[in-house]
């Protein structure tokens, strides 16, 4: 259930000498390995990085891939906020594949920001049935290709409210389920091709200046989607959402960093697009879809030493994550809370761009889940 990118690890140690080495002092594939990995360039240019990674996952078994991404300001200006794309392609032994791509992206003084992801990918989907008392064993695997897109075209309204457009397109086809249960139950809506498109409006305050590691800021979102068969989506359905993060520096250095978020859907939705506990961002430790419902209350603190006042890339963080899944808001209950935790350990990849890479372990009551990414978890 959990995957970690072990390999891709241990090359990144191993090559950690080469990142720090003086660049006169190493030959040419090193130079190159620098030229990707290392932070030479004055702070306001653009970076790129990519490193390989190496996976497994008992539902995808070992998997090969590339993680990338490019970081800038806007004109080359370090006083706009630092924009960065990130992308993640994978192949796995059992014929499974993955384009991944996140961006954050701010143009000149701030006045349009554009946040959104893509996921197209052959990947299975566990399903462990509907609500917060849905039992640890898998009822399903979902053998599918899917396509999500989910964008934000936001313009500034004053200081650091934005206010704009969003988006969200999903598609499912090449469906082949597979069911491990022998008990009945109760098969979820979009076990087939399907599509959605929703459309809303979304409002956003931000005054974060690095979204890879935020020292000091706010960022709060709310919006609303509809999802209608009027423009073409397949159910009908809508999505109402809220987050909010908070980033207090305690001293240099040391960041206790906060998040509430919470969602609720309504209407005809598609299992995969039910409120979704887990995954590498809240709630680590679980699966993500673990846990499914129509309504989803989440949040999580962590407490970041960035970097340790003995090293100057080397720090560390911990972390502890509450939330639960119901049918609607009125019935979320303080009892069936579920709490994961851990702690990770972090480099500073970029000094000019004060970003670092992270390694968390985190614990749930399913066990231990592994996350390895550049820049933090939120």
């Amino acid at each position: 259930m959990m995957r970690l990118h072990g390999l891709s690890i241990l090359l990144w140690l191993a090559i950690l000498p080469v990142v720090s080495a003086q660049e006169d002092d190493i030959g040419f594939v090193p130079k190159v390995i620098h030229w990707m990995l290392g932070d030479t360039l004055s702070p306001e240019k653009p970076k790129f990085i990519a490193y390989p990674t190496i996976a497994y996952a008992p539902e995808t078994k070992w998997e090969i891939g590339v993680s990338t991404i490019v970081v800038y300001y806007a004109k080359n200006d370090p006083t706009n906020r630092l924009s960065e794309i990130t992308g993640f392609t994978f192949i796995t032994l059992e014929n499974q594949f993955g384009i991944w791509s996140d961006h954050a992206l701010y143009t000149d003084k701030s006045k349009w920001f554009v946040l959104g992801r893509i996921r197209a990918q052959q990947y299975p989907l566990l399903y462990f049935g509907e609500g917060i008392d849905s039992s640890g064993e898998e009822l399903a695997q979902i053998n599918a290709a899917s396509l999500a897109i989910r964008e934000r075209l936001l313009r500034q309204l004053t200081g650091n409210w934005y206010l704009g457009l969003e988006t969200d397109f999903q598609q499912l086809f090449s469906v082949d389920t597979e069911i491990f249960t022998d008990d009945p139950f109760t098969e979820p809506r979009g076990l087939e091709r399907y599509h959605t498109l929703g459309l809303g409006l979304g409002l956003v305050y931000d005054n974060r200046h690095n979204v890879l590691n935020v020292r000091d800021g706010f960022f709060g979102e709310t919006g609303f989607l509809f999802y209608d068969k009027l423009w073409g989506s397949d159910f009908a359905f809508n999505s109402v959402f809220f987050d909010a993060r908070y980033f207090y520096p305690t001293k240099a250095n040391h960041v206790l960093a906060s998040q509430f978020y919470f969602t609720n859907v309504s209407g005809q939705v598609p299992f995969n697009q039910l409120s979704l506990m887990g995954g590498e961002s809240l709630m680590r430790g679980y699966y993500l879809g673990r846990y499914r419902d129509n309504s989803l209350v989440a949040s999580q603190v962590e407490y970041r030493i960035l970097p340790f006042d003995f090293s100057e890339r080397w720090g560390a963080a911990a972390f502890l994550s509450t939330g639960t899944v119901a049918d609607k808001p009125l019935d979320f209950r303080m009892d069936q809370l579920k709490v994961t935790g851990g702690l990770g350990i972090r480099f500073l990849s970029f000094p000019g761009k004060d970003i670092f890479t992270r390694f968390d372990v985190a614990f749930s009551e399913d066990g231990p889940g592994f996350y390895f990414f550049v820049g933090e978890a939120f």
